[in-house]
């Protein structure tokens, strides 16, 4: 592992030293865990499944759950093909 030093305002240094005590680790270990989930996170927002704009730049028609057989599979009128 690195050393690093991080710069924290003393409410966010406190929060975090007491969030890691409720958990029973280190503040060093609560951190690395948390820029871990924070860094997940982001790649997962940048995966085509999650930011797909390119199938719809809309939310789409009001009843597409109920009906989205209908706008998946039929041509013509609500239908994609």
């Amino acid at each position: 592992m690195i050393r690093t030093s991080l710069f924290l305002t003393d409410e966010l240094k406190h929060r975090a030293e007491r969030a890691a005590r409720a958990r029973g680790t280190t503040l060093s270990e609560y951190v690395r865990k948390a820029v871990e989930q924070a860094l997940e996170s982001e790649e997962q927002q940048k995966d085509p499944l999650f930011a797909d704009t390119a199938v719809a730049q809309d939310s789409g028609p009001p009843d597409m759950s109920e009906h989205h057989d209908r706008y998946l599979y039929e041509q013509g009128e609500g239908g994609v093909a």
